[in-house]
């Protein structure tokens, strides 16, 4: 497996809606374009920024199809397919029609709580059952269980686990992991403002939320880390330190969706319980928007 693939900005896309809650295949479109002409290197097709809860599986179907279809780069696609619920992850990957995905995404089982050694058979039984290699996604803010660096490790060894987002926000377990993982085995963060500093101790981008939106500061930054100027890279993070947390106020991808709104590349609609963003963020947004265009 060329690891390179997953080297540099990889975008968790979000899912486009229009008011009526139908996916924006044009939003899509829109999107697309924008962040593969602004120099993003790889695609993530339904991760959490994507809204996968409340998209239904012939609807990610349709969406995994949409963005193959619209790759005239020949970006790299990851696919996020996890669960809490293993025997039902396994049976989404052997339904799901993976040509043209380069891996799998898959969050560590949420709500249940496994144990560690749960966790890991949980990875195990996946990676086994799935045609197209895994990345494992550790975000304890989400699934309420941290997958450690000891299991990250194990886990590290089996020949089709291939790397990890790593979203924990703990850079210590970060650095156990990078310090002791094999050559054929990557670390990527998933805390966009992390970035740098996991890039100075060998990380090799990111999966990024802020990417939809601003592709071009993005990889500015990973492209300055990869080229070991860290300097460059984090005045490209600077520009980003105000904008960041409004991603977050009214929970992801609410900001960024209200930011690719101001943009004209597609609406603000977001699917229920998430409500698209509110007068107050939508004035912040557009206040610091201003000064990064």
């Amino acid at each position: 497996m060329d690891l390179s693939l997953f080297k540099g900005t990889g975008v968790a896309l979000v899912t486009p809606f229009k008011q009526d809650g139908t996916i924006d295949y044009q939003g899509m479109s829109n999107l697309l374009k924008y962040t593969a002409d602004n120099g993003v290197d790889y695609w993530v097709v339904q991760g959490t920024t994507g809204e996968s809860p409340t998209v239904t599986d012939s609807e990610k179907n349709e969406l995994l199809s949409f963005v193959i279809d619209n790759n005239p780069q020949g970006l790299p696609i990851v696919y996020g397919i996890g669960g809490n619920s293993t025997s039902q992850v396994i049976d989404l990957i052997q339904n799901t029609d993976l040509k043209g995905v380069d891996a799998v995404l898959s969050a560590s089982p949420y709500y249940n709580k496994p144990s560690q050694e749960g966790i890991i058979k949980h990875y195990e039984m996946i990676a086994d059952a799935s045609p197209v290699p895994v990345i494992l996604y550790n975000v304890p803010g989400r699934t309420a269980s941290n997958l450690s660096s000891d299991s990250t490790l194990q886990l590290a060894l089996h020949p089709n686990i291939i790397g990890i987002k790593e979203a924990s926000g703990n850079i210590e377990q970060a650095m156990e992991i990078m310090s002791s993982m094999p050559k054929d085995f990557f670390l990527t963060s998933g805390d966009d403002l992390l970035t740098v500093s996991l890039m100075s101790l060998g990380s090799v981008g990111a999966i990024s939320v802020l990417a939809n939106g601003f592709p071009t500061i993005f990889s500015q930054m990973v492209n300055g880390c990869l080229d070991k100027d860290f300097t460059k890279g984090s005045e490209s993070a600077f520009r980003l330190l105000e904008i960041n947390p409004l991603m977050y106020e009214e929970s992801n991808p609410v900001g960024i969706k209200e930011v690719l709104a101001q943009l004209d590349i597609c609406e603000n609609y977001t699917r229920m319980p998430l409500l698209s963003a509110s007068s107050s963020l939508q004035n912040k947004i557009e206040t610091i928007l201003k000064s990064l265009k």
